[in-house]
């Protein structure tokens, strides 16, 4: 990676552009050029697909943007891996200072340190990237490039001025020299106001007059406007540029401008794109326009993007201009989805500015709002909406009753998730909202997630011992009332809960038979979130069923990559954590396996459920008295949460931990304490589970009298001790590769696992050259021909065969 580091106008970008050039003129080179213009991170990710859709590299279109350092890591190395070519490739990131979050400098770092020798990046900032740790931790994976290395000496100054046609005097360039102190952008101004009047710009000016008086006040006023209006785009087309300026004379003007003027370029798709300088500099310019003009110009910003359904585009332009009926109508169309990328305090004070009589005559947009506040845990902004909805509704009798009933119906639905998972409670609002409603909801959309990023939905619902036959009978009362008005979000999940109540109590057929029925649900709305529940109680299921899922496991996971979505990815994370904690400790998901879970966003009321699977994981990596030391938190979490279920894993991981330290005595207060909670539903497999770390302390119990519950559990526990002997012991690999070495089978594990060269190498401390040795050798010894990315891939395929 390189960084180049100087302020504005040191020609970094032409620096970096006329590099890339001679690169492509000499070898066998991609470049994709990547253009920060905010620091709105889907705006950057929209830059990013469609720089690479241009080569037509369009996997990144699968993708939404990160939301975290897990998520832009997981697609970093989807990339990568998908890019499996001896190509040189060239990205360059031009004005990376606008980018504010601090998650995305260390993400480009951990990215450097994984790209392989044929990709470089580059980036280009005005203000310092990396803190001190980052650049001793980057060391030769990195190179910078500052000020003092893209300051022009004197000598260079005349060299550039005869290549400008101008021969300077020694007088002449001696102030030169002095005035532009080798700023490159301040010798070009410099120069061209010589050439206009004979003599150096006045040295008190600043950079934006230089610029003003030597690129924009010589124009005819008809291009001048047209620069300071089209200057407020990030890019624009001819069609565009057209339609705001309404301009007949639009080709015309753009063809003299990319002519005659060094800071605007045409760019090879058409588009059109102005300097920074001259950006900023048409910025300040439109600022000093007439305020109705001003509005004008916004507002045909603004119908132009919300017409190209570029709405975070658009809801800046009419916020801009004041346009609060188009503001309050991009949100009702965004329905939540891009609004959601946004910072939340952004959004509350555009809705303090918003005057309150336009809010009330938008009552779908608030809607939309008060699900974003609830989403963000603003509940009470999302109350004082609510209360603005009703009156809205009240003050407008134009509305007609049908879409009043609506309105009031999809206001019970959001406000049901006040009292989330009391099934009973948000039973009465969608009860409500279904008598209501004539057509599904606007804020939901059925695509979206249902479980909050929890891969159970048990997990979720249990909230009080003895209750759990009640609460599967009101789950499968309540949920059909929900979703009609939401064209069936989270169809399947009573099937689903009651499927896994039946493994929890031990019932193993009938459970594996509540599956089936679950799954034929799911299918018919293609509810990916219930499915995955379906995964987590399948691969608990195949333990007791002595069954090894590891096949399925590799081919679920590779259709979940293909549908490139992070959440789905980050969820089937935890189940393979539980499965492998179980199992086989070594093939926990890095994510858990490293306890990165903070790299995550993870949504609040799925969040204990990550914490307890984590439990787990440190369990299996013999980290006692963590697990300890978590259970207070956690148990106080999920007490707070009424997460019965999940409190219950917790107490018996923490009485676990406790045995394996030799606090026999602190094992059986706590497992007692378990007992009492599970007993009265028959909660047995959250101790079948772990047997293995409890069996002394269940066999201590029992010998001070009979416990029938406890019974249960050890003819269960035992069992399922033995099946797991079974598991550990059977060989994963297919046949075909008994042919290799146990270090060549080490070396095709990490390909399948999606790992560069450079990741292996560092990984079995040996040079990249040795590890792609070791590849030819594993490609012959199967037989696997083609080019190298068709080479991976039939590797993986192996895999899963």
């Amino acid at each position: 990676m390189t960084v180049i580091t100087a302020p504005m106008g040191y020609g970094k970008s032409t620096a970096v552009n006329w590099y890339l050039s001679q690169c492509m003129k000499t070898e066998s080179a991609v470049s994709v050029r990547i253009n920060v213009y905010s620091d709105n991170l889907s705006v950057f990710w929209k830059g990013i697909r469609n720089s690479f859709s241009r080569l037509g590299i369009t996997l990144l279109n699968e993708y939404d943007c990160p939301a975290d350092t897990a998520s832009a890591e997981f697609i970093a190395d989807d990339f990568i891996h998908s890019f499996q070519s001896d190509l040189s490739c060239y990205i360059f990131i031009d004005d990376f200072h606008l980018l504010k979050n601090k998650h995305i400098a260390n993400f480009f770092g951990c990215l450097a340190k994984r790209l392989p020798e044929n990709i470089h990046l580059i980036l280009a900032s005005r203000d310092r990237i990396f803190s001190d740790a980052s650049l001793l931790l980057l060391g030769r994976n990195l190179y910078q490039i500052n000020v003092d290395q893209l300051r022009l000496n004197r000598s260079e100054i005349g060299i550039y001025a005869r290549r400008c046609g101008i021969m300077l005097n020694e007088s002449s360039l001696e102030i030169l020299s002095d005035s532009s102190e080798g700023w490159f952008s301040a010798v070009y101004l410099n120069l061209c106001v010589y050439l206009k009047e004979g003599e150096f710009a006045n040295h008190r000016s600043d950079i934006y007059r230089m610029f003003a008086a030597a690129m924009i006040l010589p124009l005819p006023e008809m291009q001048q406007e047209f620069l300071t209006v089209m200057g407020l785009a990030d890019e624009f087309t001819d069609d565009m540029a057209r339609e705001i300026t309404r301009n007949p004379d639009t080709e015309s003007i753009l063809r003299i401008l990319t002519e005659q003027n060094a800071f605007v370029k045409r760019l090879s798709d058409n588009r059109y794109r102005f300097h920074h300088m001259m950006k900023e500099c048409a910025q300040q310019t439109f600022s000093t326009l007439d305020t109705k003009k001003q509005q004008i110009y916004l507002n045909r910003y603004g119908t132009w993007y919300e017409k190209h359904h570029m709405y975070l585009h658009a809801l800046s332009a009419y916020r801009k201009s004041t346009d609060y009926d188009g503001v309050l109508r991009i949100i009702q169309k965004d329905a939540g989805i891009l609004l959601s990328s946004l910072n939340p305090s952004a959004i509350l004070e555009l809705i303090e500015q918003c005057p309150v009589s336009f809010l009330k005559n938008h009552p779908l947009s608030v809607l939309v709002l008060m699900r974003s506040m609830f989403n963000w845990k603003k509940i009470p902004e999302m109350l004082k909406l609510k209360d603005l909805l009703m009156q809205g509704i009240s003050e407008h009798p134009e509305i007609t009753q049908n879409e009043r009933e609506n309105l009031l119906g999809e206001c019970d639905l959001i406000m049901s998730f006040l009292m989330y998972n009391d099934i009973e409670q948000m039973s009465h609002f969608h009860r409500s909202a279904a008598t209501r409603m004539s057509r599904p909801a606007i804020s939901i959309q059925n695509k979206g997630g249902w479980t909050f990023g929890s891969p159970s939905v048990l997990l979720m619902f249990h909230r009080e011992p003895g209750k759990l036959n009640r609460e599967l009978n009101k789950m499968e009362d309540c949920m059909p009332y929900y979703y009609k008005v939401t064209n069936g979000h989270g169809y399947g999940a009573e099937h689903m809960m009651a499927a896994e109540a039946e493994f929890i109590k031990g019932h193993f057929v009938d459970a594996q038979i509540k599956l089936e029925e679950a799954w034929e649900k799911i299918a018919e709305k293609g509810q990916e979130s219930i499915s995955l529940c379906g995964d987590f109680l399948s691969y608990r299921l195949a333990v007791c069923m002595n069954t090894n899922p590891e096949t399925i496991i590799n081919q679920r996971r590779r259709q979940l990559i293909q549908q490139h979505n992070i959440m789905w990815i980050n969820i089937f994370d935890s189940i393979c954590a539980y499965y492998y904690a179980l199992t086989e400790e070594d093939k926990i998901p890095a994510l858990f396996r490293r306890h990165q879970l903070s790299s995550v966003n993870f949504l609040a009321p799925g969040k204990p459920m990550m914490d307890m699977i984590e439990n787990q994981v440190y369990l299996a990596q013999k980290e006692y008295a963590r697990v300890i030391g978590r259970s207070e938190r956690l148990l106080a979490l999920c007490e707070n949460m009424h997460y019965d279920m999940v409190s219950l894993h917790i107490r018996i991981q923490t009485a676990a931990a406790y045995e394996h330290l030799g606090k026999y005595v602190n094992a059986q207060r706590i497992l007692k304490k378990a007992f009492v909670q599970a007993q009265p539903d028959n909660l047995l497999m959250p101790f079948v589970e772990n047997y293995e770390y409890l069996s002394c302390t269940y066999k201590q119990i029992a010998a001070t009298g009979k416990n029938e519950f406890l019974m249960q559990i050890m003819e269960l526990g035992q069992k399922y001790e033995e099946h797991l002997s079974n598991i550990r012991l059977q060989k994963s690999y297919p046949e075909i590769f008994q042919s290799l070495t146990e270090r060549e089978q080490k070396i095709a594990d990490m390909i399948a696992e999606h790992l560069s060269n450079k990741e292996i190498a560092e990984k079995m401390f040996l040079s990249e050259g040795t590890i792609k040795q070791y590849i030819n050798q594993i490609y012959s010894k199967l037989q696997i021909t083609g080019d190298i990315r068709n080479k991976r891939k039939q590797l993986i395929e192996l895999f899963h065969q």
